[in-house]
């Protein structure tokens, strides 16, 4: 007969149900039997019961012949497939432009936001109808975002929007509905009810141990499942739907094996440095260990990069401190060296924990176990520990039911009545545009206030802890006023901006307009309406409007060359602010002392050489032993028919023409324009002349360094 000491516990699995029977003494467990008994055919998938007569049928085998052994057998402890829970990622965006600063209720409200579209999002991919139908059984903040840059925490921060991004886990109700249907079938009752990730931490990691960042891993046949440990607490379960059936497999296409034979092959690799086998063919062949491994190598690696690749994702983008395998799928060979290198962790963080890691615990049998145990055992003993509770809260006088896998809040009521957390605010006031100097600008109407949280009467917020028959009450919050705004909300009256130029006191009015009128500062203004705010802000603004009155003037030099309007900026008239060059452009600050600074007269000269324009062309020669420097126009410019020189002066507007001449050569005559040639008192006769010692002619070209010279015969007496 069973005892009440006695605890018969049941690992539903994807490939297999465990029956395990379990004697308590004095807080200290002793396993009594262990029982497996594989489905007929596939009623399970990822966790979730898909035939529940044929899940049935296997729990009758295993609970039938458990009871020949050790009686009748009517209660049993179940857990939640860990592979069954739903992970989605999801994020939520709010403009708080204008608002006060973030609290923490806007931070919670605003992550609550994005688990509802998480829950929505996990919903559409099972093609449920309702998001409701899934259990948050927690979530984790990825990061949070202010104006898209990510930050540490929005709490009394602003800018346009806030942004949070969170990973939540949820599990099915049908899959508790169906556990306890294949239940009743089988004439058992649930005793108690647990999660397969929460029932193997609970043996493996203590809460004394659950301070720290540790992966735990179940790698079953169709599945691994993930739950990962820190700051006290389980903060993120996964699954990814890669396990040992993917080694089974590798090693039967490596071997040519059918499933179930790769399957034993498999088992034994751990334990042997070879293998024997009989292939489809029916050859008998001898492999040994290293050999196998290296042909299914590329299969370990990718489940450890895939299992890899969740952890991460789980443990927000960061590897854990440490990883503990379990399940049949962990012994597969090299496994945990491929994941420690996946997660950059040294070979010693990641492990293989068997049952003799748990404590309390004693054999009543002579068969060994290993890692594959770890779950079923955790069933039993978490289910009896630490059984997942239902708390049932009122909402708003309506009854919620939620799975207590974690402290229940406030957040979670609202989460599984369905409520939207967004709708809860009071909608913002009605906003109006108006044009501001032909811009189009919105002014917002208030924000609608937060909702009202009672808890059994008393004001609470969205993580307030709930109790099982708490009453919560709901109150959507108010909405705001529409925008209600004046002429001076819009325009800054408080004084006029005072300046000084050239060391006269000016006053810089400030003129609104209202739709073409005129309009004092405590004017209303209405959607729709044009402003027009007249503000001559710039230097340029100032001289244009008040030009006559001033008795100053931007002067901006220029000509026009040849047809074309060209400026200088280096002749026009410097503006210095407060004893510093700066442009028309130069927006004046209340007490700046502004000079307008004139020219300088401008000569053709100065007018060529800013222009680059090649006014001459000279070479230098020697005349009889002396240095001649020549010269000659190369370009001839005229204004109104008059042709300039180079100290020609040139005023602002002027409209000058000029040419190039053509490049002429230098002959011996252009000498005598720049020297005085006169006949010595002694000459007689004709003179001559020499080039470089040479008969010359006046006619003749001359080059740079020539040597020229007029030789005068002395008279004859």
């Amino acid at each position: 007969m069973q005892t009440e000491k006695k605890i018969f516990a049941l690992d539903i699995g994807t490939r297999s149900v465990v029956g395990i029977i379990l004697e308590e003494k004095d807080n200290f467990f002793k396993i009594v039997e262990v029982l497996s008994i594989e489905h007929k055919e596939r009623a399970m998938v990822d966790g979730q019961i898909h035939d529940v007569l044929a899940v049935s049928e296997t729990i009758i085998k295993v609970k039938q012949q458990l009871e020949k052994r050790h009686g009748p057998l009517t209660k049993v402890c179940v857990a939640a497939a860990g592979r069954a829970l739903k992970t989605q990622l999801a994020q939520s965006s709010i403009d708080i432009h204008g608002k006060p600063l973030m609290t923490q209720d806007d931070i919670l409200h605003l992550e609550l936001s994005a688990v509802q579209q998480a829950q929505a999002l996990a919903a559409e991919k099972q093609q449920a109808e309702n998001s409701i139908h899934y259990y948050c059984v927690g979530y984790s903040v990825l990061h949070f975002k202010l104006d898209d840059e990510e930050i540490g925490s929005l709490v009394d921060q602003q800018g346009h929007t806030a942004t949070v991004k969170i990973i939540a886990t949820f599990l099915p109700k049908i899959v508790v509905e169906s556990l306890l249907s294949a239940l009743k079938r089988s004439n058992l009752e649930m005793e108690a009810l647990t999660l397969e990730p929460i029932a193997a931490i609970n043996v493996l990691i203590p809460p004394s141990m659950r301070r720290l960042n540790v992966a735990l891993i179940d790698i079953g046949a169709g599945t691994s499942d993930i739950a990962i440990t820190e700051g006290g607490t389980i903060t993120a379960y996964g699954m990814v739907p890669t396990a040992g059936d993917e080694i089974t497999e590798a090693i039967s296409d490596a071997l040519l094996l059918d499933f179930p034979s790769a399957e034993i092959t498999k088992r034994s690799v751990s334990e042997n440095d070879s293998i024997e086998y009989t292939d489809i063919l029916g050859y008998s062949s001898k492999i040994s260990r290293n050999e196998l491994i290296a042909q299914i190598s590329n299969s370990i690696h990718h489940l450890a990069h895939t299992i890899a690749t969740e952890i991460t994702q789980l443990n927000q983008g960061r590897p854990p401190k440490a990883v503990m395998l379990v399940g049949g799928g962990s012994q597969t060979p090299e496994l945990a060296s491929y994941l420690a290198t996946a997660l950059n962790l040294p070979e010693n963080r990641v492990a293989l924990r068997g049952i003799s890691a748990i404590e309390h615990i004693e054999f009543n049998t002579e068969e060994k176990y290993g890692p594959e145990l770890v779950t079923p055992i955790g069933i039993a003993i978490a289910a009896k520990k630490a059984p997942v509770q239902y708390v049932t809260a009122y909402v708003n006088s309506q009854p919620v039911r939620l799975f207590e896998v974690k402290t229940l809040t406030v957040g979670d009521c609202l989460l599984a009545t369905g409520l939207k957390i967004s709708k809860l605010y009071g909608k913002p006031g009605m906003a109006m545009m108006i044009q501001i100097n032909d811009q189009t600008v919105t002014i917002p109407g208030q924000y609608g206030e937060a909702p009202l949280i009672l808890i059994n009467g008393e004001p609470c917020s969205f993580d307030t802890p709930i109790s099982n028959n708490d009453e919560l009450t709901i109150k959507t919050g108010k909405d705001g006023l529409s925008a209600s705004i004046t002429i001076s909300d819009l325009v800054d009256y408080s004084c006029p901006k005072t300046i000084y130029i050239n060391d006269k006191l000016i006053q810089i009015p400030v003129t609104v307009l209202k739709n073409g009128e005129k309009v004092e500062k405590n004017e209303p203004v209405i959607d729709r309406d044009n402003i027009t705010i007249i503000e001559h802000s710039s230097l340029r603004d100032l001289i244009q409007n008040n030009q006559e009155s001033w008795q100053v003037s931007l002067h901006q030099f220029h000509i026009i060359l040849n047809g074309k309007k060209t400026y200088f900026p280096i002749f026009s008239s410097k503006v210095m602010a407060n004893g510093q060059e700066v442009k028309s452009s130069y927006i004046p600050s209340e007490g700046d002392k502004i000079n307008f600074i004139s020219p300088k007269e401008v000569t053709w000269k100065d007018i060529c050489e800013k222009k680059y324009l090649p006014r001459d062309q000279h070479i230098v020669i020697t005349f009889n032993g002396q240095e001649v420097k020549l010269s000659k126009k190369q370009i001839v410019a005229y204004r109104n028919g008059e042709e300039l020189e180079d100290h020609s002066i040139i005023c602002s507007g002027d409209s000058i023409s000029y040419k190039t001449l053509e490049n002429s050569n230098f002959i011996f005559q252009d000498l005598f324009r720049h020297i005085e040639v006169n006949m010595p008192k002694n000459a007689g006769g004709n003179f001559h002349l020499l080039k470089n010692g040479e008969a010359t002619t006046f006619y003749n070209q001359i080059q740079a360094g020539d040597a020229l010279e007029i030789h005068w015969p002395d008279a004859i007496h």
